[in-house]
């Protein structure tokens, strides 16, 4: 009980962070919850597959040395764990279930350890546009 009470914090926390931007068009959220399923399945698969990837990959980049190895090896399980969360959430995002947001949520919380990891701008800017967009449509599912 006390994990999922130390979740629903981190998203009121987080909401009412998100609640200070401007928001969009209602037509655009409700043209971004049609198609929120969707973009689960897609990234889900492809994230998985560039997860698999990265494991491969990961012997190879020894030669690199052991800490670039770590690295891409982490990445590799942080892309699939994502993923897999993604996929989860299509079914019942499809039928905007509360549980799908939930769980396209965690995706993206789990997308801020990658975005860590990357040690990339793009990726952190990517990760605060899709927490404002998860957040933007997050009334749409009960």
């Amino acid at each position: 009980m006390a994990e999922n009470k130390t979740a629903n914090d981190l998203i009121k926390w987080m909401e009412d962070l998100f609640k200070k931007l401007p928001n969009l068009p209602t037509g655009g959220r409700e043209v971004l919850v049609k198609i929120a399923p969707w973009i689960a399945l897609i990234f889900g698969i492809l994230g998985i597959i560039a997860g698999i990837v990265a494991l491969g990959f990961s012997p190879l980049a020894m030669l690199g040395g052991l800490n670039s190895s770590f690295i891409v090896l982490l990445t590799g399980v942080v892309a699939i764990v994502s993923s897999v969360l993604m996929l989860m959430a299509y079914p019942k995002l499809a039928k905007k279930e509360y549980k799908g947001w939930v769980l396209l949520f965690y995706s993206e919380v789990v997308g801020v350890v990658s975005a860590i990891l990357s040690l990339s701008i793009g990726s952190i800017i990517g990760v605060i546009i899709g927490f404002y967009l998860i957040f933007q449509i997050k009334s749409y599912y009960k």
